[in-house]
């Protein structure tokens, strides 16, 4: 019996994932819950177990390939079948049902926890309707499988030499609908104006895949060259082609494909700036008296805590007091919506690129606790192997840019909350206090907010909070 393996629904909406890694090879005997294949996917990097155990009979895609869910992986083949054995008669229902009886611990979304119990035999039409060839029409003997070649899974034959040419849309060839499993790859072609089910799919059993609908998409805009000489009306449009041409081919341009975590970042991004309308302010803090009482609570308390961890804490005192910054907005029935939990994200500068994980319930948390969360969040930015559930469900983001040696940004707001806070570098200036010019560590606090969510008032008054903590962080005990 034959099992395809398919790639399950990875949660949070993800539908597809780059595969990092084979942990298996044709031929390898494997069992049921063994992890075959590392992917990595928007949120982070797993090993997915297969529901299946037997023999892999064959593996789909390269390290590096995007793949969508519902395409399959690999292929694994029944232990219990001889191909070289013809038995006399069916297998009877207790062997049959104690084979199936073997159950599978996945947790992973979209694939099963117990193997299947149907029957072993090859279905009339194939995954998506389609024909299968030479099915078996005997009901009295089970005959062993001829060997014959399993049909390659690509949706381009070739025969005699010729290559069909691929069918757009609008074709007479494009007539038949074609099965489109992915929500992402319908919207990109509904928003490009057509339908992606009327495309020629190129994935297994004629699956439209994206690639497809992004190469519909490049041959809709393309402008439309010609070669013949007795269509070109203007003699000087040559010269002018030329360059462009000449561009994309020049040495030493590099592509980078736009993939995994980058692609969600992008997407995110891109969809902040659209749909955010956002205001940015700034503020100049005396930090001096927040390294003393870092210093005290070393002295009082043998532990040491960052400044970032104490700044946290300021500003989920700061969240407390203006509740409206710990929000997002509902676009489709036009409300505001504020989050009675801080989930306090923390932006990342990780070896898989920017990152924000989040501390939940940070409302709830000690100083100490806090500070605890935070230093594990930094030890695991080191690789960025953040568990899936950590990298969602943030109502707040602070972002210590600091780090990079930069004084301020106006950064952009982590879709959908409505407001970032963040830290530049804290370097020794010139400063006056008391009528008289000292030195001091001084930090720029930036902050960018909704304006849909608040006005200026709100948001200031959260930046002066956050400010007067920092400058005098025993004012902050008024608020606990």
């Amino acid at each position: 019996m034959r099992n395809d393996f398919l790639l399950p629904d990875l949660g949070e909406g993800l539908t597809e994932a780059e595969i990092v890694s084979w942990l298996v090879a044709p031929g390898d005997s494997i069992r049921i819950d063994q992890p075959v294949v590392e992917v990595e996917s928007a949120k982070s990097v797993v090993e997915l177990p297969s529901p299946f155990g037997g023999i892999v009979e064959k593996i789909f895609g390269e390290p590096g390939q995007t793949i969508h869910a519902g395409q399959v992986l690999l292929t694994v083949t029944d232990q219990t079948v001889q191909s070289t054995v013809a038995p006399t008669a069916p297998l009877p229902p207790a062997a049959e049902k104690a084979d199936s009886a073997e159950t599978s611990g996945a947790v992973l979304i979209g694939y099963g926890t117990t193997v299947s119990t149907r029957p072993a035999r090859r279905p009339q039409r194939g995954r998506f309707g389609t024909p299968t060839p030479d099915a078996p029409t005997s009901t009295t003997t089970v005959t062993a499988p001829v060997s014959r070649p399993e049909p390659a899974p690509v949706a381009v034959q070739v025969e005699a030499g010729v290559v069909a040419a691929p069918v757009r849309v609008g074709s007479p060839e494009a007539h038949r609908p074609s099965p489109v499993v992915s929500p992402i790859v319908r919207r990109l072609a509904r928003e490009n104006g057509f339908d992606a089910s009327r495309l020629p799919g190129t994935g297994r059993d004629g699956l439209v895949t994206r690639a497809d609908v992004e190469a519909q998409i490049r041959d809709s805009t393309m402008p439309t060259e010609t070669t013949s000489n007795s269509t070109r009306t203007d003699p000087a449009a040559s010269p002018i082609s030329a360059p462009a041409s000449s561009s994309a081919q020049a040495p030493g341009n590099v592509r980078i494909p736009i993939t995994g975590l980058r692609k969600v970042v992008a997407q995110r991004l891109a969809t902040s700036r659209r749909e955010i309308p956002e205001a940015t302010i700034w503020l100049d803090v005396d930090a001096t008296e927040l390294f003393v009482a870092r210093d005290r609570l070393l002295a009082a308390t043998g532990e040491r805590f960052s400044v970032t961890a104490l700044i946290a804490r300021f500003v989920v005192a700061g969240l407390q007091r203006y509740p409206l910054l710990n929000s997002s907005v509902d676009t489709a029935s036009q409300e505001i919506l504020q989050h009675g939990a801080i989930n306090l994200g923390i932006a990342a500068q990780t070896s898989r690129g920017l990152m924000v994980p989040v501390v939940h319930g940070a409302h709830a948390l000690t100083t100490r606790q806090l500070r605890d969360a935070i230093s594990e969040l930094v030890v695991n930015a080191a690789d960025g192997t953040f568990a899936p559930a950590s990298l969602t469900g943030g109502t707040f983001t602070l972002n210590n840019f600091g780090s990079l040696g930069v004084d301020g940004s106006a950064a952009i707001i982590n879709h959908p909350e409505a407001a970032i806070l963040g830290i530049g570098r804290m370097i020794e200036r010139p400063w006056v206090v008391n009528h008289e010019l000292a030195v001091r560590t001084v930090v720029e606090l930036s902050m960018v907010f909704d304006h849909r969510v608040c006005d200026g008032g709100t948001a200031a008054g959260f930046l002066t909070f956050v400010a007067r903590c920092i400058e005098n962080p025993v004012a902050l005990l008024a608020e606990l």
